[in-house]
């Protein structure tokens, strides 16, 4: 039997969205206010950060930290960006709700959505 694909969770999507979107300004802090404005919902900086991780874990993303500065009392921050791989993965995430939205009385998908 063929390994089936590993789908994004619904918060990982999120999370993946806001690192494509920030491209080199990805890191925590800019990620969660990305994700709280674009939502308006509220989210915890370590539910970030423990999805960064567990996204940089499975070949999703990938980090590289940039030395501290004075203004954050010499705490470096880690940058993220996404992968090939991860790239696949969050269409394949996306494109599998799309999928299963069809048909469902009053839950439509958007204009364009192809698959």
């Amino acid at each position: 039997m063929a390994k089936q694909p590993d789908l994004p969770g619904a918060f990982e999507q999120l999370v993946m969205l806001a690192v494509a979107g920030l491209g080199d300004g990805a890191y925590g802090m800019t990620v969660r206010r990305a994700i709280e404005e674009r939502t308006g919902r509220g989210i915890s900086l370590g539910a970030v950060y423990a999805t960064l991780d567990r996204l940089e874990a499975k070949g999703h993303t990938t980090s590289v930290a940039a030395p501290g500065s004075e203004a954050r009392g010499g705490r470096a921050k880690r940058f993220f960006r996404l992968t090939a791989p991860g790239v696949r993965a969050l269409n394949e995430g996306i494109q599998a709700m799309d999928r299963m939205r069809e048909g469902v009385a009053g839950i439509p998908r958007p204009a364009g959505a192809g698959i």
